[in-house]
């Protein structure tokens, strides 16, 4: 399984388009944060609190953060594709390797490689903010967030394998990333704030499992930023600016709390790697 694992690694970091197109909703995130978003954003804040752009900036690398996992574990599971396509999946299953020991090698090695880029992205955000002259993250903050890192990607891989196991065509799978990569920061109220959209949209937004990644990444960015901005703000103003953009998640009158996130996220995995490996058994059969 190890070194099942370690030749996905190499293959996938050998192909520097497949790094960069798995990139691709980062950037398009970043983009439409740059060039469109962020003046909006921040002016429908800065009249009411103070700081507005740190507390937007780091608004949207939360979320930046969120959809990381997704499109990185996506690409490293192309190999899969590829294997199929290439007839190479049929040499494994004629060579002394149990099935599931190729499905474990694959799942560990798209979960390496979502731990790795999702690293990268915190550290590339972490120079953002010295440069922009923001206080960095404490000790404590970035061991929460690599914890968060470690649970977003276990989630974003496990749904991830359940979509790859459907496809047998590289076309098929260019295309259906294309389309999760674009749609992505839709469905995880990124490029909208959750507070500016339809309530059925919202109820999808959050009850999809990345939402809560993205809730709990915010919760640590913006902590600071959050308490500054709203110091002399009155609490009822702060409590709607978190649901609105997704900081908190209400659902039938229920705010969801750090713990409930988790154990969410959690269970949301365990579920998807169970159906995504039923259905790879079936179609092996």
């Amino acid at each position: 399984m190890i070194s099942f694992a370690r030749r996905n690694l190499r293959i996938y970091f050998r192909d520097k388009s497949s790094v960069f197109f798995s990139l691709l909703a980062v950037l398009i995130v970043l983009g439409l944060y740059v060039l469109f978003l962020g003046d909006q954003l921040v002016g429908s804040v800065k009249d009411k609190v103070p700081d507005a752009q740190r507390l937007m900036d780091s608004w949207i690398m939360a979320g930046i953060l969120a959809v990381t996992p997704v499109s990185t574990t996506l690409g490293s599971f192309g190999a899969i594709v590829s294997d199929k396509t290439k007839k190479i999946y049929k040499d494994f299953r004629c060579a002394p390797i149990k099935s599931r020991s190729i499905a474990a090698g694959y799942i560990l090695s798209s979960f390496t490689i979502g731990v790795i880029m999702s690293v990268f992205a915190l550290a590339v955000i972490e120079i953002y903010f010295a440069v922009k002259g923001y206080a960095l993250l404490s000790a404590t903050a970035l061991l929460q967030m690599l914890g968060t890192i470690l649970i977003s990607v276990l989630v974003s891989s496990a749904m991830m394998y359940l979509v790859v196991s459907l496809f047998t065509s590289q076309n098929a799978f260019a295309t259906a990333s294309t389309i999760i990569g674009t749609l992505i920061g839709f469905v995880t109220g990124i490029y909208l704030p959750i507070g500016s959209t339809d309530k059925s949209i919202q109820c999808v937004i959050e009850f999809f499992p990345i939402s809560h990644a993205a809730s709990l990444f915010r919760k640590i960015l913006m902590a600071d930023p959050i308490h500054e901005s709203f110091k002399n703000v009155p609490d009822s103003y702060k409590s709607e600016f978190k649901l609105e953009m997704g900081v908190e998640f209400n659902a039938f009158d229920h705010t969801f709390t750090t713990l409930e996130s988790i154990l969410y996220i959690l269970a949301a995995a365990m579920i998807f790697y169970a159906i995504g490996i039923a259905v790879t058994r079936k179609k092996n059969k």
